[in-house]
């Protein structure tokens, strides 16, 4: 196949996994403070949009980790071939819409990763991919940061709650952290926008790389940039209906005191981890805040089972696009015949699946409702599971400790009860 047609579809191709993690990912920035009321599901998605857009122009660090960190490179250049990438992209898409349709947890940036990394495998061999780069800029992050995001938001719960301690049912001055949410929550989109745009603008520099159209080593020229960018951004506004629609199973127990915990705490591992250039999940980050403030709430418990689902999920993203990704690239290895066979069951898979997600429409209108998710909605938030892996117990309102009365109180108190009385 023509070089240049190859690289137009996986540019393409790349551009169309952007928008995608556009959509799929579009709750982990607005899912608590839609949850809380802070803010309206139109006002919320079309912010995200927009700070999304506007983060993927921050940074770079995490592009140049994918093009040319995760690929090895040899003398004549990155070890891989255009179509080979075009495969890795088919693979993390198909398993990008399985997931985002069954709502299983799963996540967009590995599901990237083990497309390509599959896909490499198969096309060229286990030495062209530098697993050390993938365990300490892939791996060891997945680990490391939704625990930490989890810890901080835990301790930022424990703090919020402290200050503003609610005695006798009285109101406790929290209503303020609803408004602080659409700060914290904008800060979450705009990270988002740092870290998930630039996967794309890694892929098309790759793929640039390889066919030899742009040097070794370098970064996404400012083309990609605005491409990328303005796909995740459309992605965001179009696409996130359905998953707010599923919000009522797991995020109408958070607080607003709990919810702009977890958002801060989110978007500070976000940013931290794109300036040291490591491919975060933004959808695990989240996650882990979600609960991590969670259990910071007085009564909280963990539902291990449910834990223990969410976690399992995740760990299969990768090595399941992997699969994916390397089925693609042995198909493509057949030549033109084996790329067009990969496009067009790509092809059938998400139509087929926008078919199916069709049957209940979800758009703004009914993003929301009292009564939790419509039966048969799919493509719930990792997100609004991860609210409802940790459960909170009703319990009573703290006493404010009396405090004695000096005798100068008491009998002004008898003082001004007798003139009461006279009145």
């Amino acid at each position: 196949m023509d070089l240049t047609l190859i690289v137009v579809l996986v540019i393409v191709l790349a551009l169309f996994f952007d928008f995608t993690n556009g959509f799929h990912d579009t709750a982990n920035a607005m899912a608590t403070p839609i949850a809380t009321g802070a803010m309206r599901p139109k006002v919320a998605v079309a912010l995200a949009a927009v700070l999304n857009l506007v983060g993927a122009f921050l940074s770079t660090e995490v592009a140049k980790t994918i093009s040319g960190g995760i690929i090895k490179e040899g003398p004549g250049g990155v070890q891989i071939t255009p179509e080979l990438i075009f495969a890795g992209l088919i693979g993390a898409i198909i398993w990008n819409m399985v997931t985002w349709l069954f709502g299983l947890p799963s996540s967009s940036s590995h599901a990237l990763f083990g497309g390509l990394i599959g896909a490499t495998i198969v096309g060229v061999g286990l030495q062209a991919v530098d697993f050390v780069v993938v365990l300490d800029k892939v791996i060891l992050p997945a680990i490391i940061a939704p625990f930490t995001a989890g810890l901080v938001a835990y301790a930022a719960t424990k703090l919020a709650y402290a200050v503003t301690r609610r005695y006798d049912g009285r109101p406790d001055g929290r209503g303020g952290f609803r408004v602080g949410q659409i700060f914290s929550s904008s800060l979450v989109a705009l990270a988002h926008g740092t870290n998930d745009a630039q996967k794309t603008m890694g892929v098309i520099t790759l793929t640039l790389i390889s066919a030899g159209l742009q040097p070794t080593g370098s970064g996404p020229e400012l083309w990609v940039i605005t491409a990328c960018a303005l796909a995740i951004a459309l992605g965001t506004y179009t696409g996130g209906w359905r998953i707010i629609r599923t919000l009522g199973t797991g995020l109408t127990a958070i607080k607003p005191a709990q919810g702009f915990a977890a958002e801060t705490s989110t978007a500070a591992t976000i940013l931290a981890s794109s300036h040291l250039g490591f491919a975060l999940s933004t959808t695990q980050v989240a996650s882990g805040s979600v609960i991590g403030s969670g259990l910071g709430r007085r009564g909280a418990s963990v539902r291990w089972g449910m834990a223990g689902r969410i976690g399992v999920g995740w760990l299969l993203t990768l090595p399941s696009a992997a699969v994916v990704g390397g089925v693609a690239a042995w198909i493509a290895s057949f030549g033109p015949i084996g790329i067009l066979v990969d496009m067009v069951v790509g092809v059938i898979v998400i139509v087929a699946i926008f078919i199916i997600s069709n049957r209940n429409r979800v758009d703004s209108s009914n993003a929301v409702s009292p009564g939790g998710p419509v039966s048969g909605v799919t493509g719930v938030s990792e997100v609004a599971q991860s609210g409802a892996v940790v459960k909170i117990k009703k319990v009573k309102p703290l006493k404010r400790p009396k405090q004695r009365m000096r005798p100068r109180d008491t009998q002004r108190d008898t003082e001004r009860d007798a003139e009461e009385k006279r009145a």
